[in-house]
């Protein structure tokens, strides 16, 4: 039976792990395995086949999580929809929110189709520590090969010096007490509309990869916005529009078992862990949106080096 000590870690955990590039489904399995006891059995109590209570609730911190992408990006969201809906009226594409609202569309199909034909079948075979543990430390390896690919097509000296001018003058603008963050979204919302299509495509490829626990979804989504020449700042932010509707889909498409026979005794638990994972998926977000600004994958990549390598020892 799901405790509401039990709902309200793994909810805290969830809303975390999902934006932060460590692999939450990966953690779903890692933590209650490593603590042992009834938070192990958790995971492998039920029907595999026909789904878990555990998988149950993890279908409502999922939902929470994409809501609460949704009611932080709200701004991004209401242009970037009433731009998808305005090309379908006039079969033009023509300002950079349209464009943006495409190219979610386009990245969104790859991981939609195998998602559908793949994930039950990777759940049951993966979904277990060991399994969890390797990709968790592959996780980690494709995440330093990311940053050190970035590195090679590092910016000039000129764009640092192009960047160190802007910033002056924004900092200068914010000491007159200008109100420039509506432009910074705008700028990178442009930035992001700039993507081709192919690029759209290939990144969407790469969060495919997160089907399998212990794979990062925003994790091997920056990768692929890095090598299409994405700044970090610029790649965590699409990944997160990206992940918003896959998330949402996926936890509304599998909502009924929340609501069926093998969550029929967890429903308190469940609302306490979704509230607590939206509230910590918000201030993932808010985080990684200023982390991301100065630094870099290489923290997330040791973690999970570190932890998948321990669990590999752990779970062998």
């Amino acid at each position: 039976m799901l405790t509401y000590i039990q709902a309200i870690v793994i909810g805290a955990l969830q809303g975390v792990t999902e934006l932060f590039p460590i692999s939450s489904l990966g953690h779903s399995v890692l933590v209650p395995a490593w603590i042992g006891g009834s938070w192990e059995k958790l995971v492998t109590d039920g029907d595999s086949a026909n789904g878990t209570p555990y998988l149950a609730f993890v279908v409502a911190l999922h939902v929470a999580t994409a809501l609460a992408l949704l009611g932080y990006y709200w701004r991004d969201w209401v242009e970037i929809i009433t731009g998808f809906v305005t090309t379908l009226r006039t079969r033009r594409i023509e300002t950079s929110s349209q464009r943006l609202a495409w190219l979610i569309v386009l990245a969104t199909i790859p991981v939609g189709v195998l998602g559908l034909l793949l994930e039950h079948p990777l759940r049951t075979m993966f979904a277990t520590p060991i399994y969890a543990s390797v990709f968790l430390a592959l996780n980690g390896i494709v995440l330093i090969v990311g940053e050190g690919l970035k590195r090679r097509n590092a910016p000039s000296l000129a764009d640092y010096g192009r960047r160190f001018a802007e910033s002056e003058e924004r900092a200068q603008a914010r000491a007159r007490g200008a109100a420039i963050e509506e432009d910074t979204r705008l700028e990178s919302e442009e930035r992001l509309a700039s993507l081709s299509v192919k690029d759209a495509l290939g990144i969407g490829l790469a969060q495919s990869g997160a089907l399998l626990a212990g794979f990062s979804r925003s994790g091997l989504t920056m990768v692929g916005g890095l090598l299409r020449g994405l700044d970090h700042e610029d790649t965590a932010k699409f990944a997160f529009l990206l992940a918003t509707p896959v998330i949402l889909a996926a936890g509304v498409l599998k909502m009924p078992e929340l609501f069926g026979p093998q969550g029929a005794q967890i429903h308190g638990q469940a609302l306490v862990g979704a509230i607590v994972a939206g509230v910590s998926a918000w201030l993932a977000v808010r985080f990684l949106e200023r982390f991301f600004k100065s630094r870099t994958l290489l923290p997330f990549a040791v973690y999970s080096l570190i932890v998948g390598l321990a669990s590999i020892a752990r779970f062998a």
